[in-house]
């Protein structure tokens, strides 16, 4: 069973304005999250309530994601526009770098090397990947 149709109409009550203005916050910011994380797609929400507080969500930087935004519609201008690009490829060289950095790290705990870095919980994270691994191997054999 579905649920009913919502009527859109403002909403009389301020408490109950409030109380669904911050449910369907939330609820918008999760959205974007997952929309981010499931489809790896880069997004920005701002969002003002009625008493002008601000509440943001950003996958990537929001500064890099509302220049990218600029220029995509052709609002940033043309002398703005080079060196705003500039911007978006310098912040994704860096992330991917970083990416690297992470990734590089990763390789080398799996290869045995520069563990003592390492906590308790990521020890035994990294033992159970391995002996995953193992076990897939071991299937694949037989």
């Amino acid at each position: 069973m579905g649920r009913g149709k919502v009527v859109l109409k403002r909403i009389e009550n301020p408490t109950n304005r409030q109380v669904t203005f911050s449910k369907r916050r939330t609820g918008l910011l999760k959205k974007a999250f997952e929309l981010s994380v499931l489809c790896e797609a880069e997004v920005a929400i701002l969002i003002f309530s009625p008493s002008g507080k601000a509440y943001q969500f950003s996958s990537h930087d929001i500064n890099r994601t509302i220049t990218r935004y600029k220029i995509e519609v052709g609002i940033a201008k043309s002398d703005e526009q080079g060196m705003a690009s500039a911007e978006v490829w310098r912040n994704e060289i860096e992330d991917l770098s970083r990416t690297i950095e992470a990734l590089e790290a990763k390789e080398k705990h799996l290869g045995g090397e520069n563990l003592s870095v390492l906590g308790m919980k990521e020890l035994k994270q990294l033992e159970r990947q391995l002996r995953v691994g193992v076990e897939r191997i071991r299937s694949k054999k037989v």
